[in-house]
């Protein structure tokens, strides 16, 4: 018997058809919502296509468009890379020997993950541009960069934390076995398989950081937002280069999950032999 018999009966065809009548009165439901709300947007001349014009000019891409994409890139790519080395540094200590460098880190692991990721950006802003007196971008893209770091660090340090707790005792027990240190054995035996193991989970915070940078808004970071902002109230076109935006960040995340993915398969098939072993003849052993 399967699990999904054990949770719950199939449905029989009166349930099916009640099920796709609902589905079908939904659907209508959403359709007639979005059809109202774009109708609205129309009358006021909100979307119009004279509103639609200015985003595909030159101008707005190499003004707005270009430099608000490669400013979110740059911050969420540093980011994510110092937040992977953050969050296995900080993976490490917590499962360590040590029980002071434990309770070190499990005080920053869990600070980290308690202060919203706005105010932590807010903190080092203001730090760099009233304590140390920085001036230009540097503050606004170091306080976007530090904010994120800190937070997805110590989400990143529980998701491999996590990995390696899931993963059999006995990969453990068969590395202490062969002569490994418990440190070596995490390093080499454990986190990798926990990292291949949490994939999916360290994916959608990548894709977590990459919206995140739109935060700088506040801080005056020329992030996508920010750019797409100002692209809007130079044309007089708020709501189309909002939308222009939210489109922007979509193809973004939608490109970083597909490289993930093929990460994901690419470390799989590492875990693979190249070719199944010939089993030996009777006539072959001696």
């Amino acid at each position: 018997m399967s699990a999904q018999a054990i949770l719950f009966d199939a449905p029989g065809p009166k349930t099916r058809q009640r099920h796709l009548i609902w589905t079908a009165l939904g659907s209508l439901f959403v359709f007639g919502v979005a059809a109202g709300v774009l109708w609205i947007l129309w009358d006021k001349g909100q979307i119009t296509p004279d509103k639609w014009a200015p985003i595909f000019t030159f101008a707005a891409w190499k003004q707005y468009f270009v430099p608000g994409i490669q400013a979110t890139l740059v911050a969420a790519l540093v980011a994510i890379v110092a937040s992977f080395a953050l969050g296995l540094i900080l993976a490490m200590g917590r499962m360590s020997d040590l029980r002071v460098l434990r309770i070190i880190c499990t005080v920053v692991i869990e600070f980290f993950r308690a202060v919203p990721v706005l105010i932590m950006m807010l903190f080092v802003f203001f730090m760099l541009v009233y304590t140390f007196r920085m001036r230009g971008g540097t503050a606004p893209f170091l306080g976007v960069v530090v904010g994120l770091i800190c937070y997805n660090g110590a989400v990143i340090a529980e998701v491999v934390r996590n990995g390696v707790a899931s993963l059999p005792k006995g990969q453990r027990e068969a590395g202490l076995s062969i002569g490994l240190s418990s440190s070596e054995v995490r390093r080499m035996i454990l986190v990798p398989q926990a990292l291949t193991a949490m994939m999916p989970t360290l994916v959608s915070q990548v894709v977590v950081i990459l919206k995140d940078t739109a935060l700088g808004y506040i801080i005056l970071y020329p992030e996508l937002l920010n750019s797409v902002r100002q692209m809007g109230s130079r044309f007089g076109n708020m709501t189309v280069a909002f939308t222009a935006g939210a489109v922007a960040f979509i193809f973004l995340n939608w490109c970083i999950s597909k490289v993930a993915e093929w990460l994901e398969r690419r470390l799989q098939r590492r875990g693979h032999t190249a070719g199944r072993i010939a089993e030996a003849e009777p006539g072959d052993v001696d």
